[in-house]
């Protein structure tokens, strides 16, 4: 299988696109397997934290697969390519449950796609980014879209406009990623974030996720309102009372009753 799931006892679903031999580019079979992988995760009983990554370590995803299309018929078949790109990335942003991506060498345009629609990215130091698509008469589109809301208009035009690369350092300046992890702790990383989510109550985690998603779309005055709903909605099950109270013992116990 390109693209493999895997559970564990905590509750982190760890995604893999596996195709390490052509650096995990994402061809037809693999952009729908990765769609599929991602919404079976994000309802697996017990999951709370999907970490998406790429086989082995010289690339998180280096791209769509050239090879793919090169061979494309013409405008027809490159739509219908492209949409799933996007659909897979769609996959991602609409998952209920929080995704990381964990980056580890190229992450290449419909990789850096991929990257973008995750909710939080930890790189490695090894890691290099870039949207090489006008290199190769193309533009670069869909979830690129939401490059600027990342690292602002000017740095995603030198990405897509120039075709640079960059490493994972200036990533981390603009904005790109959360964090740089040094070589041998990346995993480490990725579990204290997974770790500090699964600490958290799983209702507020989906509730906040879906809200944050309904902000990129509103004005400010809506995306307030929304909040209230939300807040409001919280209330309906007993995870709030229930952390609350804990909460509450824990203080009283610092402090001696």
């Amino acid at each position: 299988m390109a693209v493999l799931v895997e559970q564990d006892a905590r509750g982190v679903a760890t995604v893999t696109v596996d195709r390490a031999a052509k650096l995990n580019a994402l061809d037809s079979p693999t952009l729908e397997a990765l769609a599929d992988a991602v919404r079976r995760a994000a309802g697996a009983p017990g999951a709370r934290v999907i970490v998406l990554r790429g086989a082995g370590e010289r690339a998180f995803i280096g791209g769509a697969d050239v090879n793919e299309m090169a061979a494309l018929a013409g405008p027809a078949a490159a739509r219908a390519f492209i949409t799933r790109v996007h659909l897979a990335c769609d996959a991602i942003r609409r998952a209920k449950l929080p995704v990381i991506a964990r980056i580890a060498g190229y992450v290449l345009g419909a990789g850096l796609e991929v990257a973008a629609s995750c909710d939080l990215r930890v790189a490695d130091r090894s890691a290099r980014f870039g949207m090489p698509e006008v290199r190769i008469g193309l533009p670069s589109v869909v979830e690129a879209a939401l490059l600027p809301r990342l690292i602002g208009w000017g740095r995603t035009n030198r990405l897509l406009l120039t075709g640079e690369t960059i490493d994972a350092a200036e990533a981390l300046a603009w904005g790109l990623v959360e964090e740089v992890a040094e070589p041998g702790a990346l995993d480490a990383a990725i579990w204290r974030l997974a770790d500090a989510i699964i600490a958290s109550g799983p209702e507020a985690v989906r509730l906040q996720k879906r809200l944050i998603g309904e902000w990129e779309q509103l004005p400010l005055d809506q995306a307030v309102q929304k909040g209230i709903d939300c807040f409001e909605e919280a209330w309906r099950s007993e995870e709030p009372r229930r952390m609350l109270a804990a909460h509450q013992a824990a203080l009283r116990a610092r402090r001696g009753g």
